[in-house]
């Protein structure tokens, strides 16, 4: 029974695979007809290449004695030895013709498929809900988005291809043989069987191998990756040597991997040569024994033809285990690339179409959320609070509160929570989620520049900003004057995440960003913490100015950004303890005035 089950899977695994690379072919359709006239020329080439080992056959044996076979070759009117030379040529001619418009047509058919491969696959990843990047890492998705993709290149350009074309002087080849002779041609393909089934068993346990290494290879460029995004921490918590340890070793996995996958390829290989040259060898033996006698049963001429085709088949033969395997590969790379294609991006799992007049009023009634990789640990218990349009919400809570989670739930970055949210009287799930986030905007605490200029870095707030806009957002942000500093102004590159700019100068481009957006609710993810008394002055009035006219939701651990806040939520283990503005909480002498307590020790201190 266990056995029984154990083969469906693997017959569902296999089926699953090979609808995942035929999926990858429905990028063809835009080019149905350039691929339709790609293999056409390949049908054409392939055919006109089975008169080769014919005709050369007649032209070796055109001095020997003539049989019954060689009279069906008075119809192509070749009786001697320049007519067939000529014709020869002919053919390589058309052939090389035939194949140049092959390869050119496949070729530009592939380029474009993989470019529609690598936009839809790009744009899918964008527009995945945010659980699916806590779930992934970024260094394997993007080893799928250059490493698969490459996998599947040549397979698509070429092995495809070539793997037909393999095929046709197979079964071409038999008909000729058994034309030529029919008792020759049954003791040539005694020993084709035992290859084929052969291959099969080795494509299998090649393409196993193969999906193990590419996993391997897409681990190791995750440990590159998560290195050197977070090339500070491994230097100032002195971790070279063990980040490299773990690399090492992913790099060893895959060079082991690929050796085993090696040493079964080359005993495969080797099996295939010396079989394939020992049926030859028996072949040619058994040929000449038939052209002996008085009454021979093969001609010369057949028997230099049937010898022809023999090498050709058994060259095609010997190749096709081998493109077969590389078939394979490629299928177990599409695997994991078709899986991102298949995943529901957040139009498919947000539903909402409407697009009202938001005022920043923002209820949470009864909410409760937990994230979806730990659904045991509840992070919000039944939150509810209101704030109306143009106040100051005040989050203040230790660290796992849940005061984040509320940020990210108002983007509607999570779709999983009960309750109630709402914007207005709209429900979250009601309204369209990219009109939702073009009315917020938020100032986070660590900030991401994208590498650039200032100026790019800015337009991505809004795109079609113009040069005054951009100017008075930077004024508005304390940032005009350090931009205007540099030689090159606004066109200044930042710098791969902003690594050319301070912490304070980075924080102030991010609230200039924010004011270029104009949104209807600000959040303000502790954007002061990190930052030294100047800097945190600069940024602390370019974020007042920012805040007039728009509902604020400031996360903060200073007191100096909340104390004049309409209200302030007092949050601890995911539910509100207290809730009120600065003087009445402090006035409680409860867990509030606690924090803000330890914060004025802790300032004394330092």
């Amino acid at each position: 029974m266990a056995k029984r089950q154990k083969n469906n899977e693997e017959d569902g695994t296999k089926k699953g695979k090979i609808s995942s690379f035929l999926g990858i072919f429905s990028f063809l359709k835009p080019y149905w007809f350039q691929y339709s006239v790609g293999w056409f020329f390949l049908i054409l080439s392939s055919a006109i290449g089975l008169l080769f080992p014919y005709l050369l056959g007649k032209l070796l044996g055109s001095t020997g004695p003539s049989s019954s076979s060689s009279e069906s070759l008075k119809l192509l009117k070749l009786e001697d030895i320049n007519s067939i030379a000529l014709a020869l040529f002919i053919i390589f001619g058309l052939q090389a013709f035939f194949s140049f418009v092959r390869v050119l047509t496949f070729t530009n058919v592939t380029e474009n498929t993989l470019r529609d491969i690598r936009n839809r696959a790009f744009e899918q990843l964008v527009f995945m809900p945010m659980d699916y990047f806590n779930k992934n890492k970024v260094g394997e998705l993007t080893s799928r988005l250059s490493n698969d993709i490459s996998q599947i290149q040549e397979t698509m350009r070429t092995i495809v291809a070539e793997f037909f074309r393999q095929i046709v002087i197979v079964f071409g080849g038999t008909i000729f043989l058994f034309f030529i002779s029919w008792k020759l041609a049954l003791i040539m393909f005694a020993t084709v069987p035992v290859m084929a089934i052969f291959a099969v068993f080795f494509g299998r346990f090649i393409r196993k191998l193969s999906k193990q290494a590419q996993d391997f290879t897409a681990t190791s460029n995750s440990i590159v990756e998560e290195a050197l995004m977070g090339i500070a921490n491994v230097k100032s918590f002195t971790q070279e040597w063990i980040t490299l340890g773990k690399y090492k070793k992913s790099s060893q996995q895959i060079r082991d991997l690929n050796v085993k996958s090696g040493l079964w390829k080359g005993l495969f290989v080797s099996f295939i040569i010396f079989c394939l040259f020992g049926a030859i060898v028996f072949i040619i033996w058994q040929g000449l024994l038939m052209t002996q006698g008085v009454n021979p049963e093969l001609s010369s001429e057949g028997f230099y033809q049937f010898v022809l085709f023999t090498i050709m088949m058994g060259a095609s033969v010997g190749s096709l285990p081998e493109l077969y395997a590389a078939i394979q590969k490629a299928a177990g790379a599409t695997e994991n690339l078709v899986e991102i294609l298949r995943e529901k991006t957040e139009q498919r799992i947000a539903f909402g179409k409407e697009k009202p007049e938001l005022s920043g009023q923002i209820s949470f009634k009864k909410v409760h959320f937990s994230y979806p990789q730990r659904n045991d640990i509840e992070v919000l218990k039944g939150i509810s609070f209101e704030i109306l349009p143009n106040q100051t919400l005040a989050l203040v809570g230790s660290s796992g509160s849940g005061k984040t989670t509320i940020s990210n739930l108002l983007f509607h970055f999570y779709n999983n929570f009960t309750g109630e949210i709402l914007y207005d009287s709209y429900p979250l799930q009601s309204i369209e989620i990219e009109y939702l986030r073009e009315n917020l905007a938020i100032v986070p605490q660590e900030v991401l520049l994208f590498a650039g200029s200032i100026r790019e870095n800015l337009l991505f707030a809004k795109p079609d900003a113009s040069d005054e806009e951009i100017q008075q957002a930077a004024k508005g942000a304390n940032a005009f004057d350090f931009i205007q500093s540099f030689p090159q102004g606004f066109e200044t590159q930042v710098g791969d995440r902003g690594i050319q700019l301070s912490g304070g100068q980075k924080q102030r481009i991010a609230i200039a960003r924010a004011i270029l957006k104009n949104p209807k609710v600000l959040i303000l993810d502790e954007a002061t913490s990190s930052l030294d008394s100047e800097s945190e002055r600069l940024v602390q009035e370019a974020l007042t100015n920012l805040m007039q006219g728009r509902t604020s939701i400031v996360i903060a651990h200073r007191l100096s950004t909340i104390k004049l806040a309409d209200k302030i939520l007092v949050l601890k283990e995911g539910e509100i303890v207290e809730q009120g503005t600065h003087e009445s909480l402090f006035a409680e002498n409860g867990f509030y005035a606690h924090l803000v307590n330890l914060q004025k020790m802790n300032s004394i201190s330092e």
